[in-house]
């Protein structure tokens, strides 16, 4: 491994590691959605993944901001892919916003949770009391993903509370989510629903990740001393990785497509690049200066004429680290704007 940054400190191309990622850090913090299954189905090379990287002794911890489901039925869910899991091993922003709502309000509160099951256990897991009305005299109103089937009354009762003063939680702000049909309205877009009914400028607090709550969360419950964090979005996973300063992989089988990866701003450009879990089983090779451009296995990447270039055969993989590399140098502190489409194309990576 080489290269590691700080909060802070922008990121000019993927790092190195000599060391297969699963020998070389302690536990891997993943995300679910995008990142293991979608749907409810695993993605192609996950469990066998998971499970290899298990057996060779790194800790597996799932973080996941849906905070529909409890910790159980997230691990029998796991468990029934064929990735033996404990509820222990299951994080979710649930938890994460029950802890900050229990830090700000007396035990034995009411809480209106506008949510599912999950959320529920995790604010009486916190000695709160969920209510589903705004005439419940809650002290506090939360919001989380409550599932495709989420109760639009729970919605209305919770614009209601806001609008009356009550203070305002939302377990995370994910816009979307991934589903095996397609991208799905998340959380985040039933906190901007309710902040618009309520006549709200400001939003509510947030613990979710990409936001320090879900990290305290996260170490706190499992142990981690050198973390690696496995997503498939930026704006959450790698994100709320910068923010906490460890590494991170991003996999390319949820959200996040090559163009997006390109254009990242630097506290959105993760440490490691795969095209799926099999990238914790590996070794990631080493992004080069190559004269005026960057060189990854066989493939040299630069920008020629105003747009980003590739030369040589090689991996298409590597031929994306190296695009990084010039995409993330070239814009420095700011987004790459330079166009790439006929680059990936020719690395078969699509726009």
């Amino acid at each position: 491994m080489t290269d590691t940054k700080i909060p802070g400190t922008p990121r000019s191309r993927p790092d190195a590691s000599e060391r297969e990622l699963h020998t070389a850090y302690d536990t891997a913090l993943l995300d679910l959605d995008g990142v293991v299954y979608a749907g409810g189905d695993a993605l192609p090379h996950a469990v066998a993944s998971l499970r290899a990287a298990e057996a060779d002794g790194m800790g597996l911890a799932y973080v996941t901001n849906n905070a529909a489901r409890t910790p159980e039925t997230v691990a029998g869910h796991l468990t029934s892919l064929g990735v033996p899991a404990d509820a222990s091993e299951v994080v979710t922003s649930a938890q994460a916003v029950a802890r900050v709502i229990a830090d700000d309000v007396p035990a034995g509160s009411r809480v209106l949770c506008s949510g599912g099951e999950g959320l529920r256990v995790a604010l009486r897991e916190r000695g709160l009391v969920p209510v589903d009305s705004a005439d419940d005299g809650p002290v506090a109103v939360v919001q989380g993903y409550g599932g495709p089937d989420m109760r639009w009354a729970l919605v209305s009762e919770a614009a209601l509370a806001v609008s009356r003063g009550v203070p305002w939680y939302a377990s995370n702000t994910d816009l979307t989510i991934p589903s095996g049909r397609g991208i799905m309205p998340g959380n985040g877009t039933a906190v901007e629903v309710v902040r618009l009914a309520a006549g709200r400028e400001e939003g509510p607090v947030v613990a979710g990740k990409p936001l320090p709550p879900m990290h305290r969360e996260t170490i706190l419950r499992t142990g981690a001393r050198r973390p690696l964090v496995v997503g498939d979005r930026l704006d959450t996973d790698i994100e709320g990785a910068y923010a906490g300063g460890v590494d991170s992989l991003l996999v390319l089988t949820g959200v996040t497509t090559p163009a997006v990866l390109l254009a990242a701003r630097p506290d959105h450009r993760p440490t490691y690049v795969a095209a799926d879990l099999r990238g914790l089983l590996v070794p990631h090779p080493e992004v080069v200066r190559d004269g005026d451009g960057w060189r990854c296995g066989g493939v040299r990447a630069l920008v020629r004429d105003g747009r980003l270039a590739v030369e040589g055969e090689g991996d298409a993989l590597d031929g994306l680290r190296a695009l990084c590399a010039a995409a993330w140098t070239d814009a420095g502190e700011g987004r790459c704007g330079l166009p790439a489409d006929e680059a990936l194309e020719r690395l078969g990576l699509g726009a």
